[in-house]
């Protein structure tokens, strides 16, 4: 079944997608939210714990963002809002068993394709925060 472009088709991609990344992180005990976190703490754009709830909460929208970094530190994955060396050892594991389940979602695909795509979504992602900035 095919569903045309639109809301639908980019919501039930991101809910299997969200799936993809639960199954690889069995076994973490991390949530989709703190795995978020991390992410965003090993851009480097964050210069502290602080920059880091800025972060969470700005671009993943997370209201709880202060207890995600509070418990990521606690649990040696966050020091001071920058990735320990622990952290970056369990997200390579992730990355791993994602890479293991989803990798062959992405290898054959036309490069023309995947940069028309990352543009599309790219504008509707930048359109989506302007209306929610506009929405606060």
């Amino acid at each position: 079944m095919s569903i045309s472009f639109g809301p639908e088709l980019v919501g039930t991609t991101a809910k299997t997608l969200q799936v993809l990344l639960r199954r690889a992180l069995d076994g973490t005990e991390l949530t989709e939210p703190q795995w978020v976190t991390l992410r965003l703490a090993g851009r480097g754009e964050s210069a502290d714990a602080d920059a880091l709830v800025a972060a969470a909460r700005d671009r993943a929208h997370f209201e709880n963002a202060a207890d995600l970094v509070e418990t990521l530190t606690a649990r040696d994955l966050l020091a001071d809002g920058a990735l320990t060396e622990s952290a970056r050892t369990l997200m390579a594991g992730v990355r791993e068993r994602t890479a293991a389940l989803a990798g062959g979602l992405w290898e054959d695909l036309p490069a023309a394709d995947v940069a028309a795509t990352e543009r599309i979504l790219n504008t509707l992602l930048e359109r989506g925060r302007e209306v929610l900035s506009r929405a606060a």
